[in-house]
């Protein structure tokens, strides 16, 4: 994973980078994660493509539009409103996880405490109980500190490195 640059950053949205970058490297198998805000924009991604080859001990697949950061966050939050729909209209409460499982891979999409979500899209053979731990994690330890204005500076945070990125 290419580790986005925090200077200029919070402590806390350093804190945030720091444990996204450590549930990539501590989890094998791991092709990409996204944490979305409730209104579906991205606020924490991984490079996917990157992590694959160094630890998963194969050539991982080309990194390819199929499977950007951007197209990850959508289908996140894509998935998130559709469970917590199906959990409304079943009278179940709300939704902690959700994982869909695919012949070659996985996507796991848990909920963060202020309605976020870190999604997480995994190969086929990670093992999903190691995947759920640590996204449980992740997400106990960030769910307080993703406050309104630390989204707002996670975004702002993310279009300067797309703009920078674009030159």
């Amino acid at each position: 994973m290419t580790a986005p640059s925090t200077f200029g950053l919070s402590s806390e949205a350093r804190n945030l980078h720091w444990l996204l970058t450590n549930l990539v490297e501590e989890v094998p198998g791991l092709l990409s994660v996204a944490v979305v805000s409730s209104d579906g924009l991205l606020l924490l991604s991984s490079d996917p493509g990157q992590n694959t080859q160094a630890r998963s001990g194969h050539a991982g697949r080309p990194s390819s539009p199929k499977r950007s950061s951007a197209d990850l966050a959508t289908i996140v939050s894509g998935v998130g409103s559709l469970t917590v729909g199906a959990a409304k209209l079943m009278d179940f409460g709300g939704v902690r996880h959700t994982m869909v499982a695919m012949d070659e891979g996985s996507l796991f999409v848990m909920s963060i405490s202020d309605g976020s979500l870190l999604g997480v899209h995994g190969s086929a053979d990670c093992d999903m109980s190691v995947v759920a731990y640590h996204m449980a994690l992740f997400v106990g330890r960030a769910g307080h500190v993703l406050t309104p204005e630390l989204r707002s500076e996670l975004r702002k945070s993310l279009e300067s490195e797309s703009a920078g990125s674009t030159r």
